[in-house]
């Protein structure tokens, strides 16, 4: 039994992954924009294109259907020899470390984590670097079968619900799971939930790490958005406009 599940979620995960024609929004700026502004622990969105990417995106009502975390020249080289400096969990793969290049051409966000100490972005890292290998487990097919209908006929309210509902185990089928996890590491919030104490005073606490998608780092309180053009000195002044024609 356990190798036919194997096998079933194998081929959703493949169909799951493929790149769905039409979908992913066209990028605002070249990759050069936004490519030399990552700090490591910086968090890349992505607005993908791929079947599951669609799902997510509709079902979290944002652009953005995955995640990446930057952890810079950690060492780590493609076949290519490029350096892996973003560590992401894919359904088919697992979590591993790829190159900046992978998103060439890609819409995306910077989302970076105010005011974090070194000590704690090394710990961070190191704990998102110690993941690497780890591979989503393809019996969980329940996990994938959410995902084969892009809008799913429910009211809005209860979409973000369907993401929380798998195997019961933290689910590797949304990457941001991973990111959220280093982030708790290191006791970084990301959307924690709010409580009020009993002497009325406002606490937090911490959303379960597969309950977060990639928009909540872009909704966080707790994360700036680097927008490069802004960062590179943008005047509107000097724009290239296309010249007016009669």
């Amino acid at each position: 039994m356990n190798k036919l599940l194997t096998r079933v979620g194998e081929r959703l995960a493949d169909y799951l992954t493929r790149p769905h024609e039409g979908d992913g929004g066209p990028p605002v700026g070249t990759d050069e924009d936004w490519q030399g502004h990552l700090q490591p622990c910086d968090v890349l969105l992505v607005d993908g294109s791929s079947r599951i990417a669609t799902a997510i995106k509709y079902l979290t009502q944002s652009t953005w259907s995955h995640s990446a975390l930057y952890v810079g020249d950690v060492g780590a080289r493609t076949e290519a020899g490029e350096p892996a400096t973003l560590i992401e969990a894919d359904v088919r793969e697992g979590v591993r470390a790829v190159p900046l290049s992978l998103y060439d051409g890609a819409n995306v966000r910077i989302c970076r984590p105010a005011r974090m100490t070194d000590d704690d972005r090394t710990r961070m890292l190191a704990f998102a670097c110690d993941a690497i290998g780890r591979q989503y487990d393809l019996r969980n097919v329940f996990d994938l079968l959410r995902y084969l209908l892009p809008e799913p006929p429910i009211p809005a309210r209860w979409r973000r619900r369907l993401i929380e509902l798998g195997s019961g185990e933290p689910t590797r089928a949304i990457c941001s799971t991973l990111i959220a996890q280093a982030f708790q590491s290191v006791h970084y919030p990301v959307l924690p939930e709010a409580r009020v104490a009993a002497e009325g005073t406002l606490r937090y606490r911490p959303r379960h790490h597969s309950f977060i998608t990639p928009r909540d780092f872009d909704l966080s309180p707790f994360f700036s958005v680097i927008k490069p053009t802004l960062e590179a000195g943008f005047d509107y002044r000097r724009f290239p406009w296309v010249p007016e024609t009669d």
